[in-house]
């Protein structure tokens, strides 16, 4: 390995970028996919060919410009997936609205938040969503909310939320009910429409999307129409997608896994969008797979884990899929190598990214080798560009680990109202920092070996907690495994792991150890193991490994050890 060759790619491409905007884009598959099926979503018994959605999106957009929605306008969303998610997210494209992704687990004073960062003029909203009644928390922030039925609202809490419209049939006061909204489409015309549509560049603004906020208060990323457009048409590239693909979609819609990597892969090829479900299920997951044909689906590793446990595997034929994309936190390689030969997606890819990149930066091929899609996050985006650096901002030789920053049409255009923000995450050369560790070899693969923050530092030896993990991840009767640094006084951290097993399995602590004794190195044997049901994690699947280590910390008495300040 040449040392001196330096940890930078660029990612070469014979396609150009497409220099479009959302409603383009859409009303272009409208008009080359007329008669294929568009959207199914089967907890709603709703199916729309293209012809049908492009109706239906266009009569929501002249009625969200009959409620007075004006270009650069933010739109709230509130709700679990659904078909009228789908709808608002075109129709707001079309008339040059944007879109602000609410999460569905937010509670009031989170809620309160994003609407308020964001200058939020309407909210669309569920009435309710599993134990959350989104109505009643809507009236408990804004007491003053009165039996408008055309869903005003006027408060000096949020000075400039305006409307607030309920998505279904029912009708609750003081909230512009979803038939009643769409009978205003006919105070606009076409023509309107058309002309408000003609108005827009691909650059505008069109989504904001905030980040988990597990180091603050959450950034609202902002994304332009050229930003998620062409992530989604390259990502449907990479695996090969075509207007004949039917691509489950078990992710939430107000992440980009749904809405980039599921809806707008889909729209620029021509795909078919399906909704098994409004939350995850792993039997929701497998009947569509079986009974709508789906040639790919998405999932992060804990839901491919579920459905891989799931009772319903065993009766259920998948013959038709063929890929997908597993990603959104590290996979484990014996989990996607069960995925390829179990349900026989054996051109699922990998891809990683980030909020603020569109998302995906990274992602595997269909024609990569198993070997590659099973321990690197693959190569470059075309258009993109990467490297990786060392704390003091200089690119590393290919073969050291760093942090990986990107650069290119993926970047978003900052976060909403927050320059000092933007100003940190983008540099002066325009490149996205992600926090991630990354290693780069010779033939442009990339494997993440784990967050700045996460990688542990036992007496002197960096361990990457991926490492951990790949190895206990081949034990028997292990299911899930996430290895976080606990603080420790003689040595600064130690190795924990906490261990989810099989249906059936057992083992010990000392089991565990022993298994780890000829694997890996002895200071990489976690010292602290803790067997669960299940990770706490965000409600797109992500683990949440700052929650690990404060309950790690109460549960061990390592308060004091917490404690001792390091430089």
């Amino acid at each position: 390995m040449d040392n001196k060759k330096k940890s930078y790619l660029s990612g070469p491409s014979s396609q150009p970028l497409l220099g479009c905007t959302v409603g383009e884009l859409f009303d272009s598959s409208v008009s080359r996919f007329p008669d294929l099926e568009a959207l199914v979503s089967r907890h709603q018994s709703i199916r729309y060919t293209y012809r049908e959605l492009g109706r239906a999106v266009d009569e929501l957009a002249r009625a969200l410009m009959a409620i007075g929605i004006e270009k650069g306008d933010r739109v709230g969303i509130w709700s679990q997936n659904n078909a009228e998610w789908v709808l608002v997210q075109f129709a707001t494209g079309k008339i040059g609205a944007i879109l602000v992704n609410i999460n569905p687990a937010y509670r009031i004073p989170e809620l309160e938040y994003a609407l308020k960062q964001s200058g939020t003029k309407a909210l669309i909203l569920a009435p309710a969503y599993r134990t959350s009644n989104y109505v009643e928390m809507m009236r408990q922030l804004l007491p003053e909310i009165k039996n408008d039925p055309k869903g005003g609202v006027r408060s000096g809490r949020l000075p400039d939320l305006r409307l607030l419209i309920t998505i279904g049939q029912e009708e609750h006061a003081g909230f512009l009910s979803w038939p009643r909204l769409l009978e205003l489409a006919t105070e606009v015309t076409k023509e309107q429409s058309e002309e408000r549509q003609a108005e827009l560049e691909f650059d505008d603004a069109i989504n904001i999307q905030y980040t988990s906020g597990t180091t603050g208060l959450p950034k609202g990323a902002t994304l332009s129409h050229h930003n998620i457009i062409n992530n989604g048409y390259f990502i449907g590239e990479a695996m090969r997608f075509t207007s004949q693909d039917r691509l489950c979609i078990p992710v939430p819609f107000y992440h980009c896994f749904g809405m980039v990597l599921g809806n707008l892969a889909c729209i620029t090829h021509g795909s078919a969008m399906i909704l098994p479900s409004d939350r995850f299920d792993a039997e929701a997951v497998l009947e569509t797979l079986e009974e709508e044909k789906c040639t790919a689906v998405h999932g992060v590793p804990t839901m491919f884990s579920a459905i891989m446990e799931s009772p319903g595997l065993k009766k259920r034929k998948t013959p038709k899929l063929r890929t997908g994309i597993m990603a959104g936190s590290p996979c484990p390689i014996e989990l996607m190598k069960q995925v390829i030969s179990v349900l026989g997606a054996s051109e699922i890819t990998i891809a990683y990214g980030m909020t603020e990149t569109s998302p995906v930066s990274f992602q595997t091929t269909v024609d990569d080798p198993i070997e590659l899609r099973v321990s690197t996050v693959g190569r470059i985006h075309p258009h993109v560009e990467a490297k990786v650096i060392n704390p003091l901002g200089r690119t590393l030789p290919i073969g050291q680990p760093g942090e990986l920053c990107t650069r290119g049409y993926n970047v978003m255009l900052g976060y909403w109202n927050d320059p000092g923000g933007t100003a940190v995450a983008i540099d002066a050369a325009g490149w996205m920092h992600t926090g991630d560790l990354g290693v780069m070899d010779e033939n442009g693969y990339v494997n993440i070996v784990g967050r700045i923050k996460d990688m542990v530092s036992r007496g002197g030896e960096k361990v990457f907690p991926c490492e951990v993990e790949e190895v206990l991840y081949t034990h028997p009767a292990i299911s899930e495994v996430q290895v976080i640094g606990v603080p420790d006084k003689k040595y600064g951290e130690q190795v924990m792991a906490w261990i989810k097993l099989k249906n059936g399995c057992s083992a010990s602590d000392a089991d565990i150890r022993e298994f780890c004794k000829d694997r890996m190195a002895y200071f990489k044997i976690p010292k602290y193991i803790k067997f669960v049901t299940e990770f706490p994690m965000t409600i797109t699947g992500k683990i949440q490994k700052y929650k690990m280590r404060e309950v790690s910390i109460e549960e061990l008495g390592l308060q004091d050890a917490a404690s001792i300040r390091t430089a």
